[in-house]
């Protein structure tokens, strides 16, 4: 259970954002919606005071937002709540899946299909960091062994540099990836606990909100209000829904951060191994075939991205050569260089 105090100040909180974001689409059709959830939060915000009070303790101070709440504040003022919603949706100001959606609907939705829309793509999300991992290691270690290649032709400094760039790179995005899923992994279950709570403490004004929700959306606010109340029917399901439709958030993205670290890792180290295999392996023309094992993974990585923008794979694949190929180029000239001038 949280906090009493702690959730009143949440809830005044969001209320106060709220009405930030109501000003920022002063004029549209969300301002009204806004300002009523503005006004939802401040009513739950009274339902916690009467817990306070009920339990003796002495009544919080009036609201002030802090520094933090007061720079989201000008950040969405200034950049507009479209650009801040994943930061509004840490803040716990729901509503934000308003901004990363399609138009409304004006057709009523079966409650079979809420949140469905949600529920794919996460493994297409997981190819596509693995193909990028990929790209990353082979480009940036490819640049910087032709670059040592560029001023000095002996392998073993060409090795121990690829080996050294393969390593750093890799464990930079390996821990990177690790802090960034378990940083928005804590925010998602930070939020998840506040709905779980709020939807025990007043599941009649958690309805309330997603039905204007709902309604923001293109929905008949009957209809809104009858999907919304049969949703409550069931707490889990009611929850999921919360947490997608309130707070913009997806629970199915919950990843582990070691699995994403050690994804991220082996991406990298794949993509950054190719240009070094022949170093490795000493081959009389080890620069040769790690041209061509470069060139060839560059198209693969290229073509492979084709799946994501829909664009032809030759195409693709060709293009992405073309810009590996001309940073591996440059940084080669640039080796070549700084080898005869500092010799």
């Amino acid at each position: 259970m949280s906090d009493p105090r702690e959730s009143w100040r949440e809830e005044k909180r969001s209320a106060w954002l709220y009405r930030v974001v109501a000003q920022c689409e002063h004029g549209t059709t969300r301002e009204s919606l806004f300002n009523e959830l503005a006004q939802s939060a401040d009513d739950q915000a009274a339902i916690w005071l009467a817990t306070i009070t009920q339990h003796g303790g002495p009544p919080p101070q009036t609201y002030r937002p802090d520094l933090r709440t007061r720079i989201v504040a000008w950040l969405t003022r200034t950049f507009t709540p479209r650009a801040m919603r994943g930061v509004l949706a840490a803040m716990k100001v729901r509503g934000m899946a308003l901004y990363t959606q399609t138009p409304p609907r004006t057709t009523p939705t079966h409650i079979d299909d809420i949140g469905k829309r949600h529920q794919n793509g996460v493994s297409g999300n997981a190819l596509r960091a693995g193909v990028f991992g990929v790209n990353d290691g082979l480009v940036s270690n490819a640049a910087l062994i032709y670059g040592i290649a560029g001023a000095s032709q002996e392998p073993t400094i060409i090795v121990l540099t690829g080996v050294a760039g393969l390593l750093a790179g890799a464990f930079s995005m390996a821990s990177g990836e690790y802090v960034s899923v378990r940083a928005q992994r804590e925010m998602f279950e930070y939020q998840i606990g506040l709905e779980r709570d709020e939807l025990d403490k007043y599941p009649q004004e958690e309805a309330a909100e997603l039905a204007l929700i709902y309604a923001a959306k293109g929905m008949p606010m009957d209809e809104a209000r009858r999907v919304a109340e049969k949703l409550m029917a069931d707490p889990e399901r009611a929850l999921d829904t919360l947490t997608r439709e309130e707070l913009g958030l997806n629970p199915n993205e919950l990843g582990s951060p070691w699995v994403a670290a050690i994804s991220s890792f082996s991406a990298f180290t794949t993509g950054a191994a190719l240009p070094l295999l022949p170093f490795l392996f000493g081959y009389s023309h080890a620069l040769a075939a790690s041209i061509a094992l470069t060139a060839l993974g560059l198209f693969a990585v290229g073509a492979s991205m084709s799946l994501f923008t829909g664009r032809h794979a030759v195409l693709s694949g060709l293009r992405m050569l073309g810009i590996g190929g001309a940073a591996g180029l440059a940084t080669w000239f640039i080796g070549a260089w700084l080898g005869v001038t500092l010799a």
